[in-house]
């Protein structure tokens, strides 16, 4: 029902009466944001409007990629930010805050969140997504979709599937095992479907194993809707469908943007019988119920406080910023170090605080860093250092030697560098991890002249911090931050706020590291997942490399100890709980981080994955118990064997601590899994057998005094023969050995 108690379910039958026509032109848009409406049941047209990290509604001319203004809204912290905070409420806060502005201007359903995986930091969009680990990433985007439907404005979670990166983005076709395509890419967005029912999900561009996801029955019906019970409706990305009969047939609902082309396409594949009547209902069906959504909570007196919103921002600014490093205690700057301080880097002044392209908001207001700490200390000297304009006629050479000389002068100086627009966004993927040259040199130049210097870092996915950087006193990742980004960044570097922020992603030391790096963006259309399951940090671990900061890691200017970890078993899943006390002298934020891994697995396993987080604020000398609970759905791998979820039955470690590089304590816990049973068949192998209760032993009955089970070298090349193999290496009928696995199976229950 919807807050006003109207019914937004839908009745097949309803559905089925309509005219052909009708049903046909509710598989498609009616224009660029708004829906067919469906006149023979009384219901009007929905706007849609691009808006991950804010409201981008655009009310005359419209596109797609940012290119013309849209109307007012607050900007917040992009993704890349906004999973720094490690904060399922702030997620749920911002969210919620989007859907009041978009009730106030007549949209329903935001185009968002934005929740691929950071499979490579190239990827020109990383900026709209959350992270490298998928556990993350989808508990964020259910906190986000509660926060914003919860409201009574859908979400339309994208971009389904495995759409990693941007180049050949409309055609690429993506190879992929199984497991890795379960466990890592599917994973978040399986999530965000069982526990949060998105009123849309938005199929993406790419194809998968050869067949576009706009036609893809196997995501769009099997996985999504067969698997996971997926209940609203399948919408285009903007340009995505090339054949709307096929896309309908496999799984898709709503086709983006208007393309009276394809309506006639569909209109004439259903007269035809070409295409199934019953697909068409079904997403006709589907569209009504997001009709009903809709209008079951439009309000056309709604409004809201945009400062309100900008202190939601703001908030959620503060709690983004990562404190990488901070050696001899450089900040926060207070006393002197405030008096003397001198700020350096055009950012300072000319934020980058979003990124580009269809997510590109018109904020509501900024405020730059320098302006903010202007307000709080009074004026503050000030030098561009470097152009942020790619357009900008400046003399690199003068504006570097003016800043260095104002370094030299200054008692602290406070650096921002970063990545401007025209290296990251919608549409290109990057072509390397390095600050442009002139940064670099002016941060060598800079460093050399004044030691007592701290870096704030702008940009939408990681870069490569090089060693000069690295020798950096103190380094804040500011990443984009918002339209509050500048005030949130001031408070940080003036001590107002305590930074809490977590990094989301591993920060390499060299693009070659990157476990993807050999395979990524493929070639000639296509590209391979050649990395596997081993994504980000898990490949670093798997290959103990050596990284500039951990997944994870994120410092403070207070101190947080963790003690008595307890773990049990809860329901197929562990229950852990762990005390932490803030042994430090200012209040902070903790983020505890619980990592699991499976000692002596039968199966390939990254030495340690993400399974539970949790925060808390504590006062100096405080301490708190917390509780992370992972479910069994958290332990759970693809069995490729079943094609079936399952939790392998073992000892499970379980590892606490402040980073995936950061874990004091540790702790063991055996549980018994779920693991199908598989039947023995011709193909299986004595080793396997093994595995079933009296396998071993009926097999020696079976091949009686065979030497295979004598000589201690043909027994271990005896392992890993089929049985079925026996009737030459054992002189046994086909006969023989059936009955032996009808036996082997009948005792275990695997017939």
């Amino acid at each position: 029902m919807g807050q006003d108690g109207t019914s937004t379910t839908v009745d097949a039958a309803e559905v089925a009466t309509l005219p052909a026509a009708e049903k046909v032109a509710l598989t498609g848009g009616q224009d660029f944001w708004y829906t067919h409406g469906a006149p023979g049941l009384g219901l009007e047209p929905i706007m849609t409007s691009d808006g991950p990290h804010g409201l981008r509604t655009q009310k005359a001319e419209a596109d797609h990629l940012g290119l013309n203004d849209s109307v007012p809204a607050t900007c917040f912290p992009p993704a890349v930010g906004l999973a720094a905070t490690w904060s399922r409420e702030t997620a749920a806060a911002v969210a919620a805050a989007i859907a009041e502005e978009a009730l106030a201007e007549g949209v329903s359903v935001v185009l968002g969140p934005g929740m691929n995986i950071k499979r490579s930091p190239l990827c020109g969009r990383n900026f709209e997504y959350f992270s490298e680990d998928p556990h993350l990433a989808g508990e964020l985007a259910v906190a986000y979709v509660d926060g914003m439907q919860d409201r009574g404005v859908g979400t339309s979670v994208k971009h389904f599937a495995l759409n990693n990166q941007e180049t050949d983005r409309m055609r690429v076709d993506v190879s992929v095992d199984e497991r890795t395509l379960h466990e890592i890419y599917l994973r978040a967005f399986r999530s965000v479907v069982t526990r949060a029912q998105p009123w849309t999900i938005m199929c993406s561009y790419n194809s998968v194993l050869g067949t576009l996801v706009s036609q893809n029955r196997f995501l769009l019906t099997e996985v999504l809707r067969e698997q996971w019970g997926f209940e609203g409706a399948v919408v285009s990305d903007w340009g995505a469908v090339v054949d709307r009969p096929a896309a309908v047939a496999a799984g898709l609902d709503l086709q983006m943007p208007a393309d009276p082309g394809a309506e006639q396409a569909l209109a004439a594949a259903l007269e035809e019988g070409t295409v199934d009547e019953a697909a068409v209902d079904r997403a006709a069906g589907k569209v009504v119920r997001l009709l009903r959504q809709g209008a079951a909570h439009r309000d056309p007196a709604a409004t809201y406080d945009a400062d309100a919103h900008h202190e939601v921002a703001l908030e959620a600014a503060r709690r983004a910023i990562v404190l990488l490093r901070n050696e001899d205690g450089l900040l926060p700057l207070e006393g002197d170090a405030a008096a003397g301080l001198a700020v350096i880097g055009d950012f300072a002044r000319t934020p980058r605080y979003q990124g580009a392209g269809s997510s590109h908001v018109n904020a509501t207001r900024v405020t730059p860093a320098l302006e903010a700490l202007r307000a709080e200390l009074g004026e503050v000297p000030f030098a561009r250092g470097f152009s942020a304009g790619a357009d900008d006629a400046a003399d690199p050479d003068a504006l570097r030697a003016e800043a260095v000389e104002l370094a030299r002068t200054a008692g602290t100086v406070v650096l921002f560098l970063g990545l401007g627009e025209d290296v990251e966004s919608e549409g290109f993927d990057r072509t390397g991890m390095e600050l442009p040259a002139e940064q670099e040199r002016l941060l060598e130049e800079v460093l050399a002249a004044n030691p007592r210097t701290a870096v704030v870092l702008t940009h939408g996915s990681a870069i490569r911090l090089s060693e000069t950087l690295r020798s950096a006193p103190a380094i804040l990742e500011a990443w984009l931050l918002g339209q509050a980004g500048g005030e949130a960044t001031a408070e940080v570097l003036l001590g107002r706020t305590n930074p809490s922020g977590r990094l989301a992603e591993t920060i390499p030391l060299r693009l070659a590291d990157v476990p993807s790096t050999p395979y990524f963006p493929g070639e000639h259309g296509r590209v391979t997942y050649g990395e596997g399951l081993f994504v980000g940090y898990r490949g670093f671990d798997q290959r103990g490399t050596e990284v500039a900061f951990p997944f994870g890691h994120g410092l403070s200017y207070t101190t947080f100890s963790h003690e008595d970890l307890e773990v049990t078993e809860a329901g197929g899943g562990l229950a852990l709980t762990v005390q932490v006390t803030n042994t430090g002298e200012r209040e902070g934020r903790e983020v505890v981080q619980a990592y699991v891994s499976v000692p002596g697995s039968g199966i390939s396993r990254a030495p340690r994955e993400l399974k539970g987080f949790a925060d808390v604020t504590l006062a100096p000398g405080a301490s708190a118990t917390v509780r992370i609970d992972i479910p069994e759905t958290e332990l759970q791998y693809w069995d490729v064997r079943s094609g079936q979820w399952a939790v392998e039955a073992g000892t499970y470690r379980v590892e606490v601590g402040a980073s995936s590089r950061d874990l004091p304590l540790s702790a063991e816990v055996a549980l018994e899994g779920t693991e199908p049973r598989i039947p023995a068949t011709f193909s299986t192998t004595p080793l396997e057998l093994a595995a079933i209760p009296g396998g071993t032993e009926a097999l020696q009955e079976l091949v009686g005094d065979s030497p295979l089970f004598q000589d201690p070298e043909m027994v271990k090349m005896f392992e890993q023969i089929p049985v079925g193999r026996l009737t030459g290496f054992a002189g046994l009928a086909p006969e023989q050995i059936q009955e032996f696995l009808d036996r082997v199976n009948a005792r275990d229950g695997r017939s």
